[in-house]
């Protein structure tokens, strides 16, 4: 021990150290576990690499999937025969009456399901009760923010129907989404596909 310390005499205390720290190790004979049944085995997991961002886009993805937040919106309405109207929405689709509805894709995506609760119980142009449901399957250069149009029909006349309705505040929510093109049934669930999810 003497000699090792002799031969740190001299040199820079980082050298000295290790110096030291190997003769050390090398004194020291590695002795055998007293118990080697209980000696606890450790295990090295793998190294996975991280993604940050794509991590906090997907958790930035997911929570405003499972958001359901009703948005109170302005509507307004446009029907087929306004002058430069086309009878075809954003997707290329047809245009269906009580059931179309142009959004601003960066509140509400295209191809999004929305439930507008104030137009629950008005009629639809086959003499049924409207349920509430559109497809957000148009945009338009004034639909900005928080601002939907509702697609009435194809003449002024379609607009009577939401005579009673206060279109300066509305509640939208969006429940879901559609693929291809909307149809002129409705988006919701029937009770036997809920009966089968459950």
């Amino acid at each position: 021990m003497l000699a090792d310390r002799a031969a740190t005499v001299g040199k820079p205390p980082m050298i000295a150290g290790l110096a030291a720290a190997v003769a050390l190790a090398s004194a020291t004979p590695a002795e055998p576990p007293a118990h080697p049944a209980t000696t606890p085995i450790v295990t090295i997991a793998p190294v996975v690499a991280v993604d940050p961002i794509g991590e906090l886009i997907r958790k930035t993805e997911d929570a405003a999937a499972d958001a359901v937040d009703e948005l109170e919106v302005k509507a307004t309405l446009y029907y087929a025969r306004i002058k430069g109207m086309s009878a075809r929405d954003s997707l290329g689709c047809k245009l269906t009456p009580m059931r179309t509805v142009a959004v601003d894709p960066t509140i509400f995506p295209r191809h999004s399901v929305l439930f507008i609760k104030q137009t629950v119980g008005m009629r639809l142009p086959d003499g049924t009760v409207h349920d509430g449901y559109w497809y957000a399957s148009d945009v338009g250069r004034a639909i900005k923010g928080l601002r939907v149009d509702l697609f009435t029909g194809v003449t002024a006349r379609s607009m009577q129907a939401f005579q009673t309705l206060n279109l300066a505040t509305i509640s939208a929510v969006r429940v879901g989404a559609f693929e291809g093109c909307p149809s002129s049934r409705s988006p919701a669930p029937s009770s036997r596909q809920i009966a089968a999810a459950n």
